[in-house]
Parts: C-alpha cells; sequence; structure tokens
C-alpha cells in the first residue's frame, strides 16, 4: 500500500482517521500503532517483524543505557546496540553486494543471499541509531514504554521513505498533541499538495523518461531530456512524499521536520544539500561528521572526514559502485568548492550560479539513476558528445513536443514562485478576495484529487522512488 493508492486514500486513510477522532485520548496511540503495523504488514508481511525487533532492540538500548552509568560501560553499550540495530540493513541492503564483490575479486564460490530488501530499512533504522545515541549523549530522555516507541517508529506517515523523524522531534507529541482545525486543514492542504506532486507531475514525468530510454535510437538530445527529466521527477516524488508525511503528521497532531527547501534555487552544490533530503544530511552531520571531528583539525583530516561522509552517503541510497562513484562526485565536487571555487561562485551573477548548481546536480542524478557504473559513464560520454551519436532524433523531439507543457512547468515548480505569489496575494488582498483566495484553495485540492483518482484509477503501479532505498 502506498499513499498515491486508491486503497490508502479511499479506504485506509478515512477509516484510520475516522477511528483515531472516535476514541477517547487514551486510546489513540493504539489506534496509531495497530494501524502503522498494519499498513506495514499489508506490502511487507514478512518484514514487519523484522522492523519491530529492531525497534525493540533499540528500546532495549536505550533502557540499558539509563542504567549504566561508568563511561567506558556506556561506550560499550551504545557500540554493542548501535551495532545490533545495523545488522538487519547490512544484511538485508549490502549482504548480496559484499558476497558479489568477494567472489569477483577472490573467484570464491559463495552462494548468494538472494534476500528482498525491506521496505524503508534505511530510514526506520537511522531513526532507531540516532534515538540510542542521542540516549547515550543525553541529549534526550529515554522512553520507558515500548509501545510508544514502537509506535515512533512504527509510525506510518514517515516510516517507508522519511523524513528521517528523531526521537527528540516527537517525543512531546508521543504522550499530548492537541489538533486544531486550522492545523488538520493545513495537514489536508499539505497532503494533497504532495499527492499532485508525485502523481500528476514526478509520474508524468516518469512515462517521458521511460519512453525515450525505451526508445533503440539514442541521440546526445535525447540523453539529455532523460537526465533532465529524472532531476525533474526524483525532486517531485521524493518531496511530494515528504509534503504527504508531513501533511499526515499534521493531521494527527505531529509537527515534522521539513525536508526539502527548493533545492534547485541553490546557488552552489554546497547550498543544494543544505536544501535537499535535509534530515538525511543534519542525520550525517550529527552522527558522523561531527564526531569524525567535522571542519576542526588539519585539512587532510576534514578531507577524510568528507570522503567518509559522503561514501556513507552513497551507500546508504545503494549497495552498487554508482552509488559509491555517485558519492565520491559530490565529494569532489564539494572539495572543490571549500578549496577555493565557492569564493569564484560568489562573484558571478545569482543565474549562472544556479545554472551551474543545476547542472552538476543533473550530472550526479546521471551516475544514481543508471543500473550500474559502465551504463552511466556510457550516458555521460554520450551527452558530451564523446560518443558515435547523432546531436537530435525525430523521436526525441517528438517526445519533447508532446511533454513540453510538463517539463515547463515541473521546472517553474521546482522553484519558489508560485508559493511567493500567493504569499503576495495574500498579504495584499482584501477581505472580500480572502474569501476568493480560500475557495480556489478548496477547488484546487477537490480537483487535484479529482485528477490524482482520475489516474490513478486508469494508470499502473506507481511505487516512489525511495521506496527502494
Amino acid at each position: 500500500m502506498t499513499f498515491s493508492s486508491v486503497t490508502f486514500l479511499y479506504f485506509f486513510l478515512p477509516a484510520v482517521l475516522a477511528i483515531y477522532y472516535i476514541v477517547p485520548a487514551r486510546l489513540k496511540n493504539a489506534v496509531l500503532l495497530l494501524s502503522s503495523l498494519l499498513f506495514y504488514f499489508w506490502g511487507e508481511p514478512r518484514f514487519a517483524v523484522i522492523m519491530v525487533l529492531t525497534a525493540l532492540v533499540g528500546y532495549a538500548g536505550g533502557m540499558l543505557l539509563s542504567k549504566v552509568e561508568k563511561h567506558h560501560w556506556r561506550r560499550v553499550v551504545v557500540v554493542l546496540f548501535v551495532t545490533l540495530c545495523l545488522i538487519p540493513l547490512l544484511l538485508f541492503k549490502y549482504g548480496d553486494f559484499f558476497i558479489h564483490n568477494m567472489r569477483e575479486l577472490f573467484k570464491l564460490q559463495l552462494p548468494h543471499l538472494s534476500l528482498a530488501l525491506p521496505m524503508g530499512v534505511s530510514f526506520y533504522t537511522f531513526q532507531i541509531v540516532s534515538y540510542v545515541i542521542d540516549v547515550y549523549r543525553q541529549t534526550v530522555d529515554v522512553e520507558r514504554n515500548p509501545f510508544l516507541f514502537v509506535m515512533y517508529v512504527s509510525f506510518f506517515p514517515q516510516l517507508i521513505a522519511g523524513p528521517i523523524v528523531r526521537f527528540s522531534d516527537v517525543q512531546v507529541f508521543l504522550r499530548k498533541r492537541i489538533t486544531s482545525i486550522d492545523q488538520f486543514a493545513a495537514g489536508v492542504l499539505r497532503f494533497v499538495t504532495g499527492l499532485g506532486k508525485k502523481v500528476l507531475i514526478a509520474n508524468t514525468l516518469a512515462e517521458f523518461g521511460k519512453e525515450l530510454t525505451s526508445t533503440p535510437a539514442k541521440s546526445v538530445l535525447s540523453l539529455w531530456l532523460i537526465a533532465f527529466a529524472f532531476t525533474l521527477q526524483i525532486y517531485f516524488d521524493f518531496s511530494g512524499y515528504s509534503d504527504m508525511a508531513i501533511g499526515l503528521g499534521s493531521m494527527f497532531g505531529f509537527t515534522f521536520p521539513e525536508n526539502f527547501h527548493y533545492p534547485y534555487l541553490s546557488k552552489s552544490v554546497s547550498e543544494f544539500w543544505r536544501r535537499w533530503h535535509i534530515s538525511l544530511g543534519f542525520w550525517f552531520r550529527d552522527y558522523v561528521y561531527i564526531p569524525l571531528g567535522g571542519n576542526r583539525g588539519k585539512r587532510l583530516s576534514r578531507v577524510r572526514n568528507l570522503l567518509i561522509v559522503w561514501l556513507l552517503t552513497g551507500l546508504w541510497h545503494g549497495a552498487a559502485w554508482n552509488f559509491i562513484a555517485w558519492g565520491l562526485f559530490y565529494f569532489t565536487v564539494l572539495s572543490i568548492e571549500r578549496a577555493g571555487f565557492s569564493k569564484i561562485l560568489d562573484k558571478m551573477p545569482s543565474v549562472l550560479r544556479v545554472v551551474y548548481t543545476f547542472l552538476i546536480v543533473m550530472l550526479g542524478f546521471v551516475l544514481f539513476n543508471a543500473d550500474s557504473l559502465g551504463e552511466a559513464l556510457i550516458r555521460l560520454k554520450g551527452m558530451f558528445g564523446l560518443s558515435s551519436l547523432p546531436f537530435t532524433d525525430h523521436v526525441s523531439l517528438y517526445y519533447a513536443r508532446s511533454y513540453g507543457f510538463t517539463l515547463i512547468f515541473a521546472a517553474v515548480a521546482a522553484t519558489s514562485l508560485f508559493k511567493t505569489l500567493w504569499k503576495r496575494l495574500s498579504e495584499r488582498s482584501s477581505k472580500s478576495t480572502k474569501y476568493v483566495l480560500d475557495y480556489t484553495t478548496v477547488f484546487g485540492v477537490v480537483t487535484t484529487m479529482t485528477l490524482v483518482t482520475a489516474w490513478l484509477v486508469n494508470g499502473s503501479f506507481n511505487p516512489f522512488l525511495y521506496f527502494r532505498f
């Protein structure tokens, strides 16, 4: 079950909301826990037990840390329980990758595990690990109620693809929360906005990319169009999910951290990573980069710290060499910016800086989107005319014209233009005009839901891109 499915939109969510607001306050957390376990069990019945057991391991680690006082024993406990929490992620996500490379490198006859990847394992594992480390650091109070902790880990709005919600973000809301009509309405608006981004924009861009990718006759133009479409698609897909998660959280009285802030308006790659997948960036900063020494120490140490973070960031996204190359690519670009290129960027016009950043990000997503490192290198060679491909072809021009409006609209919608215009209208409008804006908002929600429903009824399965991570 996904957020962008008829089953979720018209059966699961309405039923959960109805029950949640009918039952007394003391039963609301039970409703959320049971509905979250059902949500995960619906799509991954085999792995629901693993998710719950991993959560209980994290809970046990926190409880033990609250009882151990000696520093050296606390260090032993935190290392032990962080390792135990990471075992499912390492086994299911990286087991076959490790075995495959050992077979190739040492010519060993090791059998592959052939394990399916549990949905959301990277996200909920990082949440549990962050909790154990925060309890060790004594920056968060230990949770003594195992049911509340499992609910925190399994809470269905952010379970599958984030944002990575730390325990400190929601600890207060786990026990007491009040949902106003305005907050609920804002949550609905945010959810429907994300739903529209995913279904109407990201899915359409995915169709465009699929048509071009499946065309045997490639050209320089087609490769650039594929890269451009995927760069927009993954933004609307992932930010759309984050919008839906934040909106759902708001409907139940939770406040989740923002995960995107118009990243394609960034004027440097460094700024891009402060705006893209914000919760993941903060996670690596607080639990890897700073503990390694961060920006402190000698230059070689700072370079080492950055390299480790980006190797791990690449591996976090996938167990394949193209993801490692993607991480190394950003390590290289960020190192160049830190070494002095950022000063050159500061002197350039803002438009050129935005274009520079977008091009770098788009090239990075070529590595990210490829099935293998070899395929990514072939695409990059073709994009820069280093192969025998023609510059253009009739098929690419045909699809570019057919999907031209979607591409232009998506490019504009990825900026803050629409939000800025709406904000200015709201601030300058009279009381009567504000009524018009309110009715326009309601009309937009209804229209979006109608179009999304029509697309889902007539369309095919449309999983979120980050489900595979």
